[in-house]
């Protein structure tokens, strides 16, 4: 679960959300959605420990996050960033091993649960047997997928992806999007990703977190169409058409 109390957040003078409370649960995906600059980033990197620029609380499972030592924190939430990922001469198998980093010891022993938990990660995304390939062999999505997968090896309750659509074609950016929704239904993960796919965002999701300086609303895809916020926030003079509508058909 992640909590915000009282959140604030902003860089250069800049404010970027205002006493935010909201909460995303354990057994579902939320789609963080926003203009280009709206925060989208900053708030992932926030959640993940990576700034403390910030007021108010970020609770995860209930702890603070100011107080989690650093593997606590390793343990309870994964982040996939939005860089490509090109690994040579390192195999997949070892680049999701890397996510045991915070149960193994000092020198990085892997252990017959590490070594389990690891081929449950890629057969959970389906990319098992791509254990021995190496990563500047393969497609974005095919990489994409790998990254999920050391995350998922680090059994966090909790994952967090920047935009992880990027460099998809849309029936990838579909099937990677259903993925992580079958991810937090079936292993009762709290997921939460930015995207600017707003089809995805409104078909795949339970929650849509929309941030529409300096607030933050938190609705399921039916409560968000109904509030007119999305069509008000991203409604141009050539879309005065357009019924957002149509996503929940």
């Amino acid at each position: 679960m992640i909590r915000l109390n009282d959140f604030s957040i902003g860089y250069g003078g800049r404010h970027l959300l205002e006493h935010a409370d909201t909460e995303m649960r354990e057994g579902t995906l939320t789609a963080l959605i926003g203009r280009n600059g709206a925060g989208k980033s900053t708030l992932l990197r926030a959640i993940a420990g990576l700034s403390k620029r910030y007021t108010g609380n970020i609770i995860l499972n209930g702890t603070d996050i100011a107080y989690m030592r650093p593997v606590e924190l390793a343990r309870t939430l994964a982040f996939v960033t939005t860089e490509r990922t090109r690994i040579s001469h390192l195999k997949c198998r070892d680049v999701v091993a890397a996510g045991r980093a915070p149960y193994t010891n000092w020198i990085g022993k892997m252990r017959p649960e590490d070594i389990a938990a690891a081929e449950h990660a890629m057969a959970s995304v389906g990319m098992e047997s791509y254990a021995d390939r190496t990563m500047d062999r393969m497609s974005d999505g095919e990489c994409q997928r790998i990254m999920i997968a050391r995350a998922l090896a680090q059994s966090t309750p909790i994952l967090l992806l920047d935009e992880p659509t990027s460099f998809l074609d849309m029936p990838n950016r579909y099937e990677l999007c259903s993925l992580l929704a079958r991810l937090a239904h079936d292993e009762h993960k709290c997921i939460l990703f930015s995207t600017h796919e707003l089809d995805i965002a409104l078909r795949l999701c339970d929650y849509v977190a929309l941030i529409d300086r300096p607030r933050l609303y938190n609705m399921t895809p039916a409560e968000m169409i109904e509030s007119g916020h999305i069509q008000r926030l991203f409604s141009t003079v050539s879309t005065t058409d357009f019924d957002i509508r149509m996503f929940l058909k």
